[in-house]
């Protein structure tokens, strides 16, 4: 990667563990190799180590990868992401490091961001880093999680929980959901977006968790709630009831919302506040409206609820928002790992 006087992309470290999923390895690869400020330069390095001196690292598939970098590549990361792996050993059977990754976790500085795919949240949680945080997994392994570390506030119905220096995430494509959050918490959505559109995958999935898992009695009558979520997003600037929303399925209040919490994973209103939030993400970053008509537009009412919502979501005011990811910037916003809104601030792992 050529580099130019004055300027450093985001170093992003994954480490690949004996037992990882390739699929879940080449994730941070993709997302964060694809982005690119004004001037073409690439705004994330991506490397790959391993806890051992560089060589071959088993998958859970019929190949084994070649690792070029050792532990001591953990030092330069300003963000590090441990993928899933099905070989934890004490990790996952003990909630136990083994020496070997307790050394090569030592080397992550105080302050580096780190993310967690899967049951790579395991690794984190043995580490100690999750003690009293939220954090999430695949829903089949969430209850083994929380017993074997009763100190996680374990959130089994989410994608990914970003807990300011500490992200974690859902199964296997919520990584992509999680590395395309983070490119958007450092770069703003036209960048995530433009990541997404290459990808082609979604920008932004709904809801959690809740919509994936199996459930034994389905109903094969009920109907969709699709309709209604089309119909809403070509509305957000207008106020929208939640009978409004059922009279689209013709479903009572109360069967819309109980089906669209199991759809969506979240209820009608808490959904339409999330698209109510990106609305006006999108247009605080690529228009010149007011703050006032941007509240207007994103269906939010006034500046003031707009200011309440977006401290909630996001941690900054809508001036604050704007003047971080406004569209012709250079693109270099968040480089240095952290993020707009934590509740925690920046952690390391414990030497």
């Amino acid at each position: 990667m050529s580099r130019e006087p004055g300027f450093r992309p985001h170093r992003v470290v994954v480490l690949a563990l004996d037992g990882l999923l390739p699929f879940e390895l080449g994730i941070p690869h993709r997302i964060f190799g694809r982005p690119k400020d004004a001037r073409g330069r690439h705004l994330y390095e991506v490397i790959t180590c391993s806890v051992r001196p560089p060589g071959p690292v088993e998958t859970d598939a019929d190949f084994t990868l070649h690792v070029a970098h050792g532990p001591e590549a953990l030092a330069t990361a300003d963000t590090v992401i441990i993928p899933a792996s099905y070989e934890l050993g004490p990790v996952f059977e003990e909630g136990v490091l083994t020496d070997e990754l307790a050394a090569a976790l030592a080397h992550i500085r105080p302050g580096t961001r780190l993310a967690s795919i899967c049951t790579g949240v395991y690794v984190l949680a043995a580490a100690g880093l999750l003690d009293g945080r939220p954090a999430t997994t695949h829903w089949a392994e969430a209850e083994h999680l929380q017993r074997l570390f009763p100190k996680v506030q374990v959130d089994a119905d989410v994608l990914f929980i970003d807990d300011g220096s500490i992200l974690t995430s859902a199964g296997v494509a919520a990584g992509i959901d999680l590395c395309l959050h983070m490119v958007r918490r450092d770069h703003g959505t036209a960048v995530a977006n433009e990541v997404a559109r290459r990808t082609v995958v979604p920008p932004h999935r709904d809801g959690g968790q809740a919509q994936y898992i199996h459930r034994p009695v389905p109903d094969p009558q009920l109907s969709s709630t699709t309709a209604a979520r089309v119909w809403a997003l070509g509305r957000l600037h207008e106020p929208i009831q939640l009978r409004d929303m059922a009279e689209q399925e013709a479903m009572s209040v109360r069967t819309f919302t109980r089906r669209f919490r199991e759809e969506v994973g979240v209820s009608p209103g808490q959904w339409l506040t999330q698209q109510r939030v990106e609305r006006a993400r999108h247009l605080l970053e690529s228009t010149d409206l007011s703050v006032d008509q941007v509240a207007r537009d994103a269906g939010f009412g006034t500046a003031q609820s707009m200011r309440q919502h977006l401290q909630a979501a996001l941690g900054v005011t809508p001036t604050a928002y704007r003047r971080t990811f406004r569209a012709g910037g250079d693109g270099n916003s968040g480089t240095d790992g952290r993020s707009l809104a934590g509740r925690h601030g920046e952690v390391g792992v414990p030497r």
